[in-house]
């Protein structure tokens, strides 16, 4: 009896441990996102539907940003990868007290990208498309 308790607080132990190591590493930032130019990027609605995103501009230093572009580089989010190729990747976040969403990038190559971007903002729901072009330093 005593082996058995042993055996399942081991597994459970190990068990926990593994979930950690999956969190810890998706908190990483996706290599396709590692591949983008820091800088200036320049935003452009694109598509037919109704797109709160208009033209913007925004420096990019952490490219994890560009998947919460809706809820602002000051939010405080967690992101989880739920998929990623070395052409796109679709991240889930969740931001304390403002809302969450789900954004996919593709690369089409460092300097140009597009994201699809919906989920929940301060209580009322988006969705946009837009082109990112690297404009310029910042």
């Amino acid at each position: 009896m005593k082996f058995s308790r042993l055996k399942l607080g081991i597994a459970a132990f190990l068990a926990v441990g593994t979930a950690a190591m999956g969190i810890a590493a998706q908190s990483e930032t996706p290599d396709l996102l590692q591949s983008l130019e820091r800088g200036m990027w320049q935003l452009r609605a694109v598509g037919g539907g109704t797109s709160t995103a208009g033209v913007s501009q925004y420096c990019v230093g952490d490219p994890r940003m560009l998947a919460q572009i809706k809820h602002g580089a000051n939010a405080q989010c967690s992101h989880f990868v739920v998929r990623s190729t070395p052409t796109s990747v679709t991240i889930s976040y969740s931001c304390k007290g403002s809302g969450q969403g789900l954004t996919t990038i593709r690369k089409e190559s460092p300097r140009l990208i597009q994201i699809q971007s919906q989920g929940i903002h301060d209580g009322s729901p988006f969705s946009f498309s837009v082109e990112g072009r690297r404009s310029a330093s910042c």
